[in-house]
């Protein structure tokens, strides 16, 4: 679709709608038998995230492992057009992410941010490789109020105060972040899934990459690595008009109320909790967290 006709949208806020308990816009409840029956292939890999939890930059560092490094080629598309969103449905004419997967030739990258109990099922028959990415809950908070204030097609998040309670209550699109971090780690053990944390990336990226580059079976030269590690470092990423978003018009996503891409650094969470948030917050996370292994740094 052309920019153009982008720009005539006039995105009311979406309604939402509840499937099998898990928030999710009104358009993708009514194409949910679709995306369900949604078909994978053995030979694709699928990131999957909670939402605003690095995605986009897992996003960038697959695209270029699989082009050897080539700048020029992992600039031939937006994000969203070379890895379809697979739930993601959008009114016509725009694309939906479900079209968009089914036209691409293999071997395909998609993206997710479904939870694991919703994940279409084809994905565990396939055995299709998964890269799953989770980032500590505070920092994932801000973030995605943030985003959440900027872009038209989620609900608008209501103040700072409210949203934190929304949050904690799993009242979001895709559900709860508890609920998402556990159920996918529980997966990684009897499926392919490299499961990675945020911060861990942050703190070593080159440590990370290497990861993913085993779990695709994928060798680079060190020259190739570290042009990687410069080109989706986040200073890079935030001025890649193919990563950062700015070519949606502001009527879906209004970049001048938060940038999509905005600092990208662990710890950030501590500019918008008060203390007593913070210590309300870290009493509910003990709670909901009771009995998982899954452990979070919060700051690096």
């Amino acid at each position: 679709m052309s920019l153009e006709a982008m720009e005539d949208l006039h995105l009311e806020e979406p309604e939402t709608q509840e499937v099998n308990g898990i928030l999710m816009t009104k358009m993708i409840s009514d194409n949910w038998d679709k995306i369900w029956n949604f078909q994978a292939r053995p030979d694709d890999l699928l990131i999957a995230t909670y939402a605003k939890a690095g995605t986009t930059w897992t996003q960038e560092i697959v695209d270029m492992i699989q082009n050897d490094g080539d700048v020029q080629r992992c600039q031939r598309a937006n994000t969203f057009d070379r890895h379809p969103f697979i739930e993601w449905t959008l009114p016509p004419p725009l694309n939906s992410g479900l079209d968009l997967a089914n036209k691409m030739p293999s071997p395909r990258t998609l993206k997710t941010h479904l939870p694991v109990q919703m994940l279409p099922p084809s994905f565990w028959e396939e055995n299709a490789k998964i890269i799953y990415v989770a980032r500590n809950a505070k920092d994932c908070l801000v973030s995605y109020y943030h985003f959440s204030r900027m872009n038209k097609m989620v609900p608008d998040p209501g103040t700072w105060e409210e949203y934190v309670e929304t949050f904690k209550a799993g009242n979001v699109l895709w559900g709860s972040w508890y609920d998402h971090v556990k159920g996918w780690w529980d997966a990684k053990d009897q499926h392919p899934i490299l499961y990675l944390f945020y911060e861990d990336m942050k703190e070593d990226p080159k440590r990370e990459i290497e990861k993913i580059l085993k779990f695709l079976e994928k060798d680079v030269t060190e020259e190739v690595l570290n042009k990687i590690i410069y080109h989706t470092s986040f200073d890079v990423m935030k001025q890649n008009p193919m990563a950062n978003y700015t070519t949606l018009p502001a009527s879906i996503m209004d970049h001048s109320i938060s940038p999509f891409m905005r600092k990208g650094m662990p710890g950030d969470w501590k500019n918008y909790f008060t203390v007593a948030q913070n210590e309300e917050f870290d009493k509910d996370y003990q709670k909901k967290m009771e009995g998982s292994t899954l452990t979070f740094r919060t700051e690096i």
